[in-house]
Parts: structure tokens; C-alpha cells; sequence
């Protein structure tokens, strides 16, 4: 066994860092996007790529980044990662058309893809001598990940009314290079081991996602019948398909399938699935209607979002955790989904001329609270069931699964607001009727994903310490 680093605790704060950087990349964006949009020359449904383009490298290569720490050690995937996060903020900030913003966009989803893998395993080598101690670390750097959802949207308002849009990618640059700068000093040296790197099953199953994604974003326009929408919703499917084929024909596949007999973990996926899948499109279309409907500012916008990405933060950290213990994970699952459906309903009374207090508030503080039941929930029931070395892998699957859920929801759900006049810019009716269209569909889908975690999830099976405990002599 290693002995202790006494140093263990500094580099949680980089560890963390790290994550909150990750997730705050998907929220930063947000108030941006209409700036964005006048800049570079987005339509109004092509605007989602500057989400999508992230959250697809991201979830799509996620698994091919734990195998790569793995393989090559850690310590030099977590450097790599932002080296390459760096370069894609480079990349997005200096863009001067649309495809170079997604572009930059997709490369800082390979560094974050790199990043998250390779900061558990170091988190797991720098804490795992001692079970209490592992439990702060894991819930400081679990923090991290709502504190980064919440700092996003505050940060990305501020800057983008004070500087200028670049700057939401711009402020990546020096923070990687201090993390960069600390690597050496406080993160091990982790010793690589020997295997191949299933490249090209990485390759087809990411590669299977966009082309579904950009098939589901291009139906409205090509219309869902059209040969050019069926070829690609076809090419999707096959892609996914050799995904499927090249795990069980190679020696060393990024996701062995033999995983999915963990008991728990499809339920689990599908649950999070539909949650990313109702909750992204809900902050999206609400970022767009509170600057493009009621006129807000980046600013103002921002700091509208604020009391919705608080409550997800408190509620978190501070409830979820203790109602997990009391009830489980399926009753939460199911209510958390519940309460997320009635909020992004509310949403969807929005009026053309609505107020802040009235429209968006109530509504969007139910919705918090729906996420924050759910999420983590959702999450400890995938990996609860694996076995402590499959963990990461379980871990790898179900985040991405939560990415893969939100970019074909956010597809869905643009294909919806534009076929209902969210297209049209500058007249706040029909953008409205688009927006309200978006919000009834990602309430369905919450509802849908509670109905199916009430039927098909069951009670775990007792814990294999429990069982150790009772049976073995």
C-alpha cells in the first residue's frame, strides 16, 4: 500500500477545482448564447451546438478517458486533459465564425472527458487508505459540481455584460495553467499498466450520438420523413450497433457489457437519462426567454438563474444526502422526477409579457428542487450495485449517460420550440409559444422517466458487506 500523502488534502482542493471548472463549462455558456449568437452568426436552432458540441466529446469520450488513465497513468491524463481544455478555450474565445465556436467547444469537451476519469482515480489512490476520510473527499468534491453549475451562470452574466463573450472561455487559461503549475507538486505519480486502448469503439459510439443528435436538430427543417433525416437516424443506429459489436468482439472494450448485469444499473441509467433529458432543455429555453421574451441583460439574466441554481446546490449538499439514507434512492427518484415535471410545467405558463417574480421564479425554484431529489439518487443507484472494481466504470457509464440524455433531449426539444415559431426572432408571441412548447415537452419526458422509475426500479439487494457480514464463516 502507498504510504499517505501528507499533501492530500491541497490536492483535493486541486481535484475539485478541476471538477468545478468541468461542470461550470457546461453553464457558463448559457447567458452567453444570444451574444453568441449576434456575434457569430447562429441560427436560432443551431445555437445548441455551442452546448451540444461539449457535452457530446464530452459524454461520448468519457469512457475512453478513464481507460486512457488506466493505461498511462493518472497524473499524466489529468495534465494531458487540461492542456487540451486549454487549447479548446483558445479555440472558442478567438472564434470568429459558428463552426469554430463548436469547434473549441468539442475540444474542451475531449479535455473535460480526460480530466473527470483521471481526477476520481486520484482521488480514490490519495484517500482510499481510510473509509472516513474518503467520505469528505468524495462529498467536498461532489460539492463541487453544483457550486460549478451555480458559479457558471452567476460568472457567465458578469462577464458577459462587463466584457464581452469571449471571456467565458478566455477565464479557462489561467486557471489551467495554475492547476497545470500545481500538478507536480501535489498530485502522485501513478503508474500506468499495460493494455490497448479500444479507439475505435470510442470512436463509433461518439460518432453515433452527434449523427443522432444532428439528425433530430436538422428534422424540422428537412423534414422527419425526408431520406436525408432517415439516412441519418439510420447511420446512428448503425454506428451504435458496431459500438455494440466491436465491446463484445475486443479483448479490452471501453465498456465490457458484462457490466450491465450489475443489478440496478440500467434502471439507474435510464432514469438519468431522462433527467438530463428534461432538465438541460428547461435552463436552455429559459435562458432564451429571459433575454430574447422579457429583454434581460446577460446580468440581469445571470442573476435571475441564481435562486434556481442555489436551491440545486443547498438542496444537494445539505438534504438529499439525508433523505437518501432514510428512504432510498427510489422513492427520491421518483418524487424528485415528479416535482421536476410539475416545475418545467409551470414554465410553460409563461406569458409573452411576463414578469421575473410571477413567470419565472416559482416555477423554476419547483424544478430545482425536482433535480436536486433525483440526481444523486440516480447516481449512488447506478454504482451502488458495482463491484468495487467496476466502480469507475460505473461511474464513467452513468455520467454518460446524464450527457447523452441532455443532448438528445435539448435536440428534441429545439426540433419542438422551432416547428412552434421559436425561430422567430423579435416577435416575443411566437417565441414564447416555441419556448412554452419546449417546456411541455421536457415535462413529459420528467413524467415519463418517474412512471418508469415506479416500475421498474426495485429495492437494492443487501449490500455485499451486509452479506458478508451475515453469511460467511
Amino acid at each position: 500500500m502507498n504510504a499517505v500523502n501528507p499533501r492530500r488534502w491541497w490536492a483535493l482542493v486541486v481535484l475539485a477545482a478541476a471538477q468545478f471548472m468541468v461542470i461550470m463549462d457546461t453553464s457558463i455558456i448559457g447567458v452567453a448564447l444570444p451574444e453568441m449568437q449576434r456575434d457569430l452568426g447562429f441560427t436560432q436552432s443551431g445555437l445548441q451546438w455551442v452546448f451540444n458540441a461539449y457535452v457530446i466529446a464530452f459524454g461520448g469520450l468519457l469512457l475512453l478517458g478513464g481507460r486512457l488513465s488506466d493505461l498511462f497513468g493518472a497524473r499524466k491524463i489529468f495534465t494531458t486533459g487540461w492542456i487540451v481544455l486549454i487549447a479548446g478555450s483558445v479555440i472558442a474565445a478567438a472564434a470568429g465564425t459558428a463552426w469554430v465556436e463548436i469547434l473549441g467547444r468539442a475540444v474542451q469537451g475531449v479535455g473535460g472527458a480526460l480530466i473527470a476519469p483521471a481526477a476520481m482515480t486520484l482521488l480514490m489512490m490519495l484517500f482510499g487508505h481510510n473509509q472516513r476520510e474518503l467520505g469528505k473527499a468524495m462529498a467536498l468534491y461532489g460539492a463541487a459540481a453544483p457550486a460549478g453549475g451555480t458559479a457558471g451562470v452567476f460568472l457567465g452574466g458578469v462577464i458577459t455584460e462587463y466584457l464581452s463573450w469571449p471571456w467565458v472561455f478566455i477565464v479557462y487559461i489561467p486557471i489551467g495553467l495554475a492547476t497545470l503549475a500545481a500538478v507536480p507538486a501535489l498530485l502522485p505519480a501513478v503508474q500506468g499498466r499495460r493494455g490497448s486502448v479500444d479507439v475505435l469503439g470510442a470512436a463509433a459510439v461518439t460518432a453515433g450520438i452527434a449523427l443522432a443528435v444532428f439528425a433530430i436538430v436538422q428534422a424540422p427543417e428537412q423534414g422527419w420523413g425526408s431520406a436525408a433525416t432517415l439516412l441519418e437516424l439510420a447511420g446512428a443506429v448503425v454506428l451504435l450497433a458496431v459500438f455494440l459489436l466491436i465491446q463484445r468482439a475486443v479483448k479490452q472494450p471501453i465498456m465490457p457489457l458484462g457490466i450491465w448485469r450489475t443489478p440496478g444499473l440500467a434502471t439507474a441509467n435510464l432514469a438519468m437519462a431522462l433527467l438530463g433529458a428534461a432538465w438541460i432543455p428547461m435552463w436552455y429555453f429559459l435562458n432564451l426567454y429571459l433575454q430574447q421574451v422579457l429583454g434581460y441583460g446577460a446580468f440581469p439574466s445571470g442573476a435571475a438563474l441564481l435562486p434556481m441554481t442555489i436551491a440545486v446546490m443547498i438542496f444537494m449538499i445539505g438534504i438529499t444526502a439525508r433523505l437518501l439514507g432514510r428512504f432510498g434512492a427510489k422513492p427520491l427518484i421518483v418524487l424528485g422526477l415528479l416535482v421536476l415535471a410539475v416545475g418545467v410545467a409551470g414554465l410553460a405558463l409563461a406569458r409573452p409579457g411576463g414578469t421575473f417574480a410571477v413567470d419565472v421564479l416559482p416555477a423554476s425554484l419547483v424544478a430545482a428542487v425536482g433535480m436536486s431529489l433525483a440526481y444523486i439518487p440516480a447516481m449512488m443507484s447506478a454504482m451502488s450495485g458495482a463491484r468495487p472494481e467496476d466502480a469507475g466504470l460505473a461511474s464513467g457509464i452513468v455520467n454518460t449517460t446524464y450527457n447523452v440524455g441532455s443532448a438528445l433531449g435539448l435536440a428534441v426539444m429545439t426540433a419542438i420550440a422551432m416547428s412552434q415559431g421559436a425561430a422567430e426572432l423579435g416577435d416575443v408571441v411566437k417565441l414564447t409559444d416555441g419556448f412554452q412548447a419546449s417546456f411541455v415537452g421536457a415535462a413529459v419526458v420528467a413524467l415519463v422517466g418517474a412512471a418508469l422509475a415506479l416500475v421498474l426500479m426495485r429495492k437494492p439487494a443487501p449490500a455485499p458487506q451486509e452479506e458478508a457480514a451475515a453469511g460467511r464463516a
